[in-house]
């Protein structure tokens, strides 16, 4: 008879070691931890570029003015200036900030940066916009201001803000986008501001600004300016031209004169344009009449209006008696002369004629 071994049969598979099995764990959560970090990373890098950097900056101010937020939009550091500024970059010290105002905006759309670059520590961000009908391209200089705990704070390190010099003649009232705006109001000589000087205004830039004249007296279709670049000067001349309303006005106006002139029972009218001059004695006051008032225009002339020379016929009828044999005739003769005037508007808004001319 064989014995037998009374011992346990080895199993057919072997477990792996302890070692290796924890080899293998370690090998997972290093690769999960990797995979972690770098999500974290990529997350917190694309929050940085969303929120914290300079192109996040640039844009939030962007979407400030497409919202119409202008005192949020004037608060964002940077961009309010001061006299110094202004005088620094070769602009108006007393330029007024009357446009600085919600109700003197109009909104910027589909902004975009298009470009990022650094120079020492100045970040220009170029930006892409849509101002009205307009496309538009404007470079920002961005500078670290500091930290918020562990982020980057930015500032503006030249002011987004612009100056419109502006020249409006014709008119003492205009608006801007809309919003109305009297010379003297935003002018550093006040109700001694000169008509025709050019006034200053701070704008955000950019910004899509459209100026118009609507008076009685005077109006304008509208300019429009694209204020793209920061802390620089925008000179806009505005020529506003008379409305139907006023050379109606005017023309009346010269009528009343001439008609008034035809009532002076003289030959030499006083302070008219017109007159007759005999050799004899009239026997009897003259008469007179206008047989052809003048067609008048305005024109402008400087911070005033101008009435051009227009002709005009008067007609007199006059006795005279020949001072040789004392025989009594009557003269009727027409008299051409020719209309001119200067018109300057007055502080409250109205208008003085003064009207002139002579004899052809």
């Amino acid at each position: 008879m064989h014995a037998t071994d009374g011992g346990p049969a080895a199993p057919t598979g072997a477990a792996p070691s302890r070692p290796r099995r924890l080899a293998r764990d370690l090998t997972i959560l290093g690769v999960v931890g990797v995979l972690l970090i770098s999500a974290l990373g990529a997350g917190a890098a694309a929050a940085y570029r969303e929120l914290y950097s300079p192109r996040a900056f640039v844009l939030h101010y962007l979407e400030l003015l497409q919202d119409r937020r202008a005192a949020e939009a004037l608060a964002v550091p940077g961009v309010a200036v001061d006299s110094t500024e202004l005088q620094n970059a070769g602009l108006p010290a007393t330029a007024s900030d009357a446009l600085l105002r919600t109700d003197a905006l109009q909104t910027i759309t589909s902004a975009h940066v298009t470009a990022e670059t650094v120079v020492d520590d100045v970040t220009r961000v170029t930006v892409e916009y849509r101002a009205g009908s307009y496309e538009g391209r404007t470079t920002f200089a961005i500078r670290q201001d500091g930290w918020i705990g562990v982020v980057p704070r930015w500032r503006f390190a030249v002011s987004p803000l612009a100056v419109v010099d502006l020249t409006v003649r014709g008119s003492m009232r205009f608006s801007v986008n809309g919003f109305e705006i009297d010379k003297r109001q935003v002018s550093v000589d006040g109700v001694d501001a000169d008509a025709s000087a050019a006034v200053p205004l701070l704008v955000f830039s950019p910004g899509l600004y459209s100026v118009a004249v609507d008076t009685p007296i005077s109006a304008t279709p509208g300019v429009a300016i694209l204020a793209d670049s920061p802390l620089t000067g925008v000179p806009v001349d505005v020529q506003a031209e008379p409305t139907d309303e006023f050379v109606s006005v005017v023309q009346q106006r010269v009528e009343d004169f001439l008609t008034g002139c035809a009532e002076q029972k003289v030959l030499q009218p006083t302070g008219c344009p017109f007159g007759f001059t005999v050799r004899n004695r009239i026997d009897d006051a003259p008469t007179w009449s206008i047989i052809d008032q003048p067609t008048v225009s305005v024109v402008p002339d400087g911070a005033g209006w101008r009435i051009p020379s227009a002709g005009a016929t008067a007609h007199i009828e006059v006795d005279i008696r020949s001072i040789f044999d004392g025989s009594v005739r009557t003269v009727e003769e027409d008299v051409p002369f020719t209309v001119d005037g200067q018109i300057s508007v007055q502080p409250d808004g109205s208008a003085s004629i003064s009207i002139g001319g002579s004899l052809d």
